[in-house]
């Protein structure tokens, strides 16, 4: 170990003049990583970025624990918009102070700074995790925080040819105000989320049925042409301006800033049992300071037993099974996505921040 470390010190300091640069505020706070806890025994000394890879897998090819990333990378000045990541970069590992660290050299295309130089789109950087199962829910899915402002929003009051459902391109009709100059999509009333102790109102989740392009507004009663349906429009469906739902593609993985202590609220769509890559409720938001990006331990909750004694009931202690991100942070509540699970995830379950010493099972 020795003597692999010495190496990484060597090439650390011949590539200094290149990789040393100013740390990301994450690294401000932090301890940092160290060699032999935080550092997979396996990592790779160099690593090609490979079309298709995520920021969170290439994490995981160095560190343990993946939301580490901010604590050990380095930022070059000299490259443009570092936090953006190509297939053909390469991922470095070097020494920077007694502790590891991840420097990036660009690939072809983009090596150095010159008059030739050629942008990638941005479109064509990787994703910091996969985002098209979050992309897909954000289109389906929203979050209002005051349920009572859905009084004064319009609503369906029937169909062309007096069609209680409707379907694309349909004629229907809403009473309200529908603001025009764009397209507008029909919710369906979902889930009231409740806070599992207190019974606080945390939101009320809108399903997405469909979209429309408003026709004419003739004094309350709104003409729209159903332009996407995923089910069918009924009477009483919300009609609602799209949503500006643009998703932060530039976060990195880390853990939050304060001490977060919630549950998994609950799981769109009925799903019972929770697996990677799905998207959670959890009860904790931007007022308990969570952001997008934020990582936290899942703790799968302790089986209830008897004591063969007394015949109480007591509650085991939970165990650790998995990693959530948050992608979708609201006042009260959040959307995150499960990034691990080494144990089957499920409504009640504990969150809270993630802790160093992570047991090996979710390595």
């Amino acid at each position: 170990m020795k003597q692999r470390r010495d190496g990484r010190v060597r090439r650390g300091v011949l590539g200094a003049a290149a990789a040393l640069g100013m740390l990301v505020a994450a690294l401000v706070q932090a301890q940092g990583p160290d060699w032999d806890d935080d550092l997979r025994h396996d990592a790779p000394e160099r690593y090609t970025v490979l079309r298709g890879d995520t920021l969170w897998e290439i994490s995981g090819r160095f560190l343990h624990h993946p939301w580490q990333w901010p604590e050990v990378w380095q930022v070059n000045p000299q490259i443009e918009n570092p936090h953006l990541i190509y297939p053909g970069d390469v991922i470095y590992l070097y020494d920077c102070g007694g502790r590891p660290c991840l420097g990036l050299e660009r690939g072809q295309g983009q090596a150095r700074l010159s008059p030739e130089m050629r942008t990638i789109p941005h479109r064509e950087a990787i994703e910091p995790i996969p985002l098209e199962a979050i992309r897909h829910f954000l289109r389906e899915h929203r979050v209002v925080e005051d349920p009572e402002a859905l009084d004064e929003l319009a609503y369906v009051v029937g169909g062309d040819d007096r069609r209680l459902m409707s379907g694309v391109g349909d004629r229907l009709y809403a009473r309200g105000e529908v603001p025009g100059g764009g397209r507008v999509a029909f919710y369906r009333v979902g889930e009231r989320f409740l806070d599992p102790a207190s019974g606080e109102l945390l939101g009320l989740e809108l399903e997405s049925v469909g979209q429309a392009r408003r026709e004419r507004q003739e004094e309350e009663i709104a003409v729209l042409e159903v332009t996407a349906s995923r089910q069918e429009v009924r009477n009483g469906d919300i009609v609602l301006p799209l949503e500006d739902r643009a998703l932060v593609t530039q976060f990195v993985p880390r853990a939050p800033e304060r001490e977060v202590e919630g549950s998994i609220l609950a799981v769109p769509g009925g799903v019972q049992f929770i697996g990677r890559l799905q998207v959670v409720a959890l009860d904790r938001g931007r007022r308990d300071g969570l952001e997008a990006g934020h990582v936290l331990m899942v703790e799968q909750r302790g089986e209830l037993v008897s004591d063969p004694r007394t015949g109480e009931q007591l509650r085991l202690p939970g165990e650790g099974a998995g990693l959530v991100m948050v992608f979708r942070p609201y006042e009260k509540m959040s959307y995150g996505l499960v990034m691990k699970a080494s144990r089957t995830l499920s409504v009640g379950d504990r969150i809270h921040n993630p802790q160093r010493a992570v047991s090996a099972a979710l390595r």
